[in-house]
């Protein structure tokens, strides 16, 4: 008979052994199951990609994954998770310092978009996949997309970053929309010119023609050249209820797999009074130029 250590020692190398080949090749997916892990134990996962993916068939136990490089903690970041539909049979929390977990994704549809979460410097970056309690565990999936980047505006606070989808249907404040005007990932001053509704994906998809982008920091519209509009297409949740309207509009948000999503919106008119004032009165968070 084997003495227990030896056998504990077999169990953790057949589970990190199993754990190590479901990464894919390039180590930015991990493709795994539950029932090839030990009840009541908890799998690590690391990987490096700024983008990737987890699929957890039959979910049990737990999975800590780790996201990012070894020299990355000491950077603010923001990691984003879109799952897939059906997500079953776990709940994603993320790890903040000491220990304490903040619930990301649970079972059932998804929040439109996906949900984001803001490391600070110094905190682990690390997710923790926690399986639910089911007598048939089989049909579940648990599997999500992700996106890490770094924090490009660090010097503000963290709710200047418009982050998760709390509070996405209501009209930003003065303080808020002038915020986003330095945070977010694009600003465009346009129109709507049309709004088509998905309930499958629940989203709707706001066609923009722009008048001019501001600014982007990723390359999700086409710039055209001197007194050209353009047409854009910016995501928002389908429970917010958009609807066409006149008048002309600064739209800001972020990038998420390479879609736009809607943060802020108010009219130009109003973004110009209220910049206007805070500019002369030095309160402004950034320089936007409007003209």
């Amino acid at each position: 008979m084997q003495p227990p250590a030896l056998l504990c020692a077999l169990c953790c190398g057949l589970l990190a052994t199993a754990a190590r080949a479901g990464y894919s090749e390039d180590r930015c997916s991990w493709r795994g199951s539950g029932l090839t892990q030990e009840p009541g134990s908890v799998g690590q996962l690391a990987l490096a990609c700024t983008e990737g993916g987890i699929e957890w068939l039959y979910p049990a136990g737990a999975l800590r994954l780790t996201l990012g490089g070894p020299d990355s903690s000491a950077r603010p970041r923001i990691a984003c998770l879109r799952p897939t539909q059906p997500f079953a049979g776990a709940q994603v929390f993320t790890e903040r310092a000491g220990g304490a977990l903040e619930l990301l994704l649970a079972e059932g549809p998804g929040p439109a978009g996906g949900r984001c979460v803001r490391w600070g410097p110094g905190e682990g970056r690390a997710l923790f996949l926690q399986a639910t309690p089911h007598r048939d565990i089989s049909r579940r999936v648990a599997s999500f997309r992700f996106e890490l980047r770094e924090d490009g505006r660090p010097e503000l606070p963290p709710q200047a970053h418009g982050l998760g989808t709390d509070g996405a249907c209501r009209p930003c404040t003065e303080a808020e929309f002038l915020l986003a005007s330095c945070t977010s990932d694009f600003v465009i001053h346009g129109t709507i010119h049309g709004v088509a509704h998905n309930t499958e994906l629940q989203e709707s998809v706001i066609t923009v023609t722009a008048a001019r982008v501001l600014r982007q920091t990723l390359p999700l519209f086409q710039v055209g050249g001197s007194g050209s509009q353009v047409q854009a297409s910016i995501r928002t949740p389908l429970r917010c209820g958009v609807r066409p309207g006149p008048g002309t509009f600064l739209f800001m948000g972020w990038s998420r797999f390479g879609e736009a999503w809607l943060g802020c919106a108010p009219r130009f008119q109003e973004f110009s009074r209220t910049y206007t004032a805070a500019h002369a009165n030095h309160l402004h968070p950034c320089e936007v130029v409007l003209d």
